[in-house]
């Protein structure tokens, strides 16, 4: 009993302790609901992407947005891409949403995604380049339009860029950009430079030639030059845009939304206020009904509780409502472990077994079933997270999926150490009212 009640008080300390620093180091990663900030929806074009390269660009499209919100400062931005259908069409449509706390200016936010721009290597058949030189009466003008309008993409995109050099023509002193690629765009950008000797390769940013070069022969090394009437200024601005990322396929801004601080600050109290008043019913029933153990569960919930804020804290959780109602929900989970024990150990009492024994046979025989519900918890929070399209929905299965999982270590453990260090030595009729629950009549004769 003694050994018992020291590790109680040392569990107490620790929890205190966790109290302690979750209160008073650091703060708290808020989500754009509660933190306020600028909300962007984008419509990517992919148009001209194989339907089996698509999700290769999103993918690499919402890693460079996020990259690029990163350089500007933006603290723990949401960048993820969703996939929805048109309305009466059989046509997928791809989105990407960003989501910036802190920024609530959306000129600002729409600027630091919009400047990075998009690069594109394309070819032209030398049969299509000749046909149209050997068009009369076309102005300048109109055979550069007709002449962009044959190009054909080679796959070659800003997703395969490496990095970008700032260079100097050694004759003219003309600035120049190189362009490095990675393994996977030096292999591809060899077979395309291969197959077209003799051929144009044309260099567009944001869908404009910028760079209409004549392959003469095959590149193995996976370098391309930009040249042209570039200025200093505009040779900087380019390398500078084209590293803090290319984007792999044009995209659209589709839709706006600014949550504003005071909002997400009322959404924040509300939540509080929710799971403040939450605890207090539950642990104002628990021990209502249940007595020194429903008193025993209301500590292991505030320990539970305190362990649930510092792992939102330290391991960085970005907070949002929907995950406070997840965190909510699992104070539920929770309460039901021991639910479970207590009910488990009213019975044995019942059957005339002494104290030590019904509880010793309530934990053992609850566990399976506090083992298999919280299981399939767990298994529903993990599909959640794992195939939920949105940020709302990954964000309440994470935190669920803490829960349940503190829940359990709480309920089996925490729960079994205190009370077994304040339970009665005596089996007596009072000793029996203060560990069983309701008004369960007892077999008192044995």
């Amino acid at each position: 009993m003694l050994k018992t009640r020291i590790i109680a008080v040392f569990i107490l300390i620790i929890a205190a302790g966790i109290g302690y620093c979750t209160y008073y180091v650091s703060t708290f990663k808020l989500g754009l609901d509660l933190n306020g900030g600028t909300h962007l929806v984008y419509k990517a074009d992919v148009s001209k992407v194989a339907r089996a390269d698509v999700g290769v660009s999103m993918s690499a499209l919402r890693d460079i947005i996020e990259k690029r919100v990163n350089i500007f400062g933006v603290g723990e931005p949401i960048v993820q891409v969703e996939q929805g259908g048109i309305l009466g069409s059989n046509e997928a449509q791809e989105k990407l949403i960003v989501e910036l706390p802190g920024v609530t200016d959306i000129d600002e936010a729409v600027k630091m995604i919009g400047q990075t721009p998009v690069l594109e290597f394309q070819t032209i058949s030398k049969a299509d380049s000749d046909a149209l030189n050997a068009k009369t009466g076309l102005s300048d003008a109109e055979k550069t339009l007709e002449f962009t309008k044959l190009f054909k993409p080679t796959g070659i995109t800003g997703r395969l860029l490496e990095k970008a050099v700032l260079e100097f023509n050694q004759t003219t002193g003309e600035p120049s950009v190189s362009l490095n690629f990675n393994s996977e765009g030096r292999a591809l950008f060899a077979k395309v430079t291969k197959e077209n000797v003799g051929n144009i390769v044309g260099i567009f940013l944001d869908g404009q030639p910028i760079s209409l070069p004549t392959v003469r022969e095959e590149i193995k090394d996976g370098k391309a030059v930009i040249s042209g009437s570039f200025s200093l200024d505009e040779a900087k601005l380019l390398v500078r845009n084209l590293n803090y990322g290319a984007l792999p396929v044009p995209i659209t801004l589709i839709s706006t939304q600014t949550v504003g601080a005071s909002l997400g600050q009322s959404a924040l109290n509300g939540g509080i206020q929710a799971g403040v008043l939450a605890l207090i019913v539950i642990g104002i029933f628990l021990i209502i009904w249940y007595r020194l153990p429903g008193l025993v569960a209301v500590v292991s919930l505030s320990v539970y509780s305190l362990i649930m804020l510092a792992i939102f804290k330290f391991f960085h959780v970005t907070l949002t409502a929907a995950g406070i109602a997840g965190f909510i929900l699992s104070i539920g989970m929770a309460v039901d472990a021991n639910i479970l024990i207590f009910e488990r150990m009213k019975e044995e009492l019942r059957s005339g077994k002494g104290i030590s024994e019904a509880m010793h046979e309530g934990f053992a025989r609850a566990w399976n079933s506090i083992r298999d519900s919280n299981t399939s918890s767990l298994l529903t929070g993990a599909i959640l997270y794992l195939f939920g399209s949105t940020s709302v929905i990954k964000g309440f299965a994470l935190v669920f999926i803490f829960g349940v999982g503190v829940s359990m270590l709480t309920a089996i453990l925490v729960s079994r150490v205190f009370l077994y260090a304040v339970a009665p030595k005596q089996t007596n009729r009072f000793s029996r009212f203060l560990i069983s629950n309701g008004f369960t009549k007892l077999n008192l004769n044995k």
